[in-house]
């Protein structure tokens, strides 16, 4: 059953929690549990970089930056221990005040790398989840018409489809604040921490142990470790740092992927994950494949406009075993999908629990790999007489993992455009080579296209055209084709 046939979210009332606070979501709780073990860990800082160009209301922007954090609790939110377990501390309203500063250089180019350097240091300063704040606007100003606009928030408090949000509300206020209007919005229906209560209310024992039975029979207690070939050997404990590479999907092949999985009833995600678990099976050599992958917990239709963290891990066991055909993959990958967004409610540490799976800080419990296929809306705010862009500067795309680090050994993450996929491989640098992940990418772009063209071809003889055309390919340099990001 979905969230979203359930009743009973209780109203906004998160003004009554008092000192105590209130219960810290499941999903919050993984991630106050992950910063005791790291603390102050970058990788889960979310960061949006964007170029504004035009004349810029300061004021508008500040006045409309301070009533969103009125409107979602979750922005003024801290973390206190109680009773062992982490508790939601909502402070009152305050501004949310950018921190402005002007980018120094002689030349256009020299401020562009400035501009970059202090993306990256804001990327990378740390949040302190007992005080906060954990969300910070900067400005930077490259010229009198021209800045950058830098939002950096901790995954604890939000999540992709927030980010979208935050920015749609952005666009509304500014527009509406800088013609001297209110705010045209209306509050929302209820607050993050509404959600976070009603969730461990509705998680009683009938259900947990539903849902749970599901997934102790479709992952334990034989869950396979998925084996990638490394440049470097796992250590103890990793440093987090990663690289990211870019890489595009035709718009043909793209087509062609949709219509196989309309054909079998299946969607475009199903079919770049089937090619996904193919190319697993590939480098490793191994029949029965552990994906992790994002569900955006959004099935209430009161939760789609509130910022907060909703999303959840889902672990997805594919059996490519017996040499099957591309749509052989698609038909099981298509079944394992369906029965996993049936069971989506039951937290990942819930799950992590009843598996007694060992949490290390050198790996992920229950998988090593994750793939994203992101159907989140442009997070770029309208502003009237503003040309707004994301920050790119020597081709590099802030907006998508700015960091320098990985959460994950590797992470595929995918976005639909109007001219194809568009896709992008982070990865631990502690473990993998550039010139591995670039290898990687090819092989998978190159699988996506044999299956559009051949969906009846066996797993076996997919591969080896797809090997067939790597060595080819080496005939030029493969750092030409892809795009390597990696930060400093």
């Amino acid at each position: 059953m979905s969230r979203a046939q359930h009743s009973g979210i209780p109203d906004a009332s998160s003004a009554a929690a008092g000192e105590r606070g209130r219960p810290a979501s499941f999903g919050q709780q993984r991630l106050w549990f992950l910063d005791q073990l790291e603390p102050q860990n970058p990788a889960y800082h979310v960061q949006v970089a964007l170029r504004l160009k035009g004349p810029l209301d300061l004021g508008a922007l500040e006045r409309s930056l301070t009533e969103i954090t009125r409107r979602h609790e979750i922005l003024r939110t801290t973390f206190r221990l109680a009773g062992g377990e982490p508790r939601q501390i909502i402070a009152p309203t305050h501004p949310l005040t950018p921190r402005v500063a002007t980018v120094p250089g002689r030349s256009a180019e020299d401020r562009e790398r400035e501009a970059l350097r202090l993306t990256g240091d804001e990327a990378l300063r740390p949040f302190d989840l007992t005080r906060g704040p954990l969300v910070r606007v900067s400005l930077f100003q490259m010229s009198e018409e021209e800045h950058v606009f830098v939002l950096v928030m901790h995954h604890i408090v939000t999540d992709g489809w927030s980010t979208s949000v935050f920015f749609r509300e952005l666009g509304a206020l500014y527009r509406a604040f800088a013609d001297g209007e209110p705010s045209p919005l209306q509050d929302p229906p209820m607050q993050y921490a509404d959600f976070a209560e009603w969730q461990r209310q509705w998680l009683l024992e009938e259900v947990l142990d539903e849902q749970l039975a599901y997934w102790k029979q479709q992952l334990g207690p034989d869950l396979p470790v998925l084996n990638l070939p490394l440049d470097r050997p796992r250590t103890r404990h990793q440093s987090f740092q990663g690289a990211m590479q870019s890489f595009r999907v035709s718009k043909e092949t793209t087509v062609g992927l949709k219509s196989l999985g309309l054909d079998a009833g299946a969607t475009l995600y199903m079919s770049v994950l089937s090619a996904f678990a193919m190319l697993l099976h590939a480098r490793t050599g191994q029949e029965d494949i552990v994906i992790g992958t994002p569900m955006a917990g959004r099935t209430q239709l009161e939760s789609e406009e509130l910022i907060g963290f909703f999303v959840n891990p889902l672990v997805l066991r594919v059996d490519v075993s017996g040499d099957p055909t591309f749509r052989e993959v698609l038909e099981r990958v298509r079944e394992v999908a369906l029965d996993g967004y049936a069971h989506q409610d039951l937290p990942f540490e819930k799950l992590v629990e009843a598996l007694h799976a060992r949490r290390t800080l050198s790996s992920s419990p229950l998988y090593q790999v994750w793939f994203a296929f992101q159907n989140v809306p442009d997070p770029r705010p309208e502003l009237p007489g503003i040309l707004v862009a994301p920050f790119e500067p020597n081709c590099r795309q802030l907006d998508r993992g700015p960091t320098g680090t990985a959460r994950h050994d590797l992470r595929f993450g995918l976005s639909q455009t109007p001219e194809g996929l568009s896709g992008d491989v982070e990865y631990k640098t502690d473990l993998f080579n550039a010139s591995t992940i670039a290898s990687m990418v090819f092989d998978y772009e190159t699988l996506l296209r044999i299956v559009v063209e051949d969906p009846g071809a066996s797993l076996s003889r997919s591969s080896e055209v797809a090997r067939d055309s790597l060595r080819t390919s080496r005939r030029k340099p493969l750092h030409s084709q892809f795009s390597d990001q990696t930060s400093t």
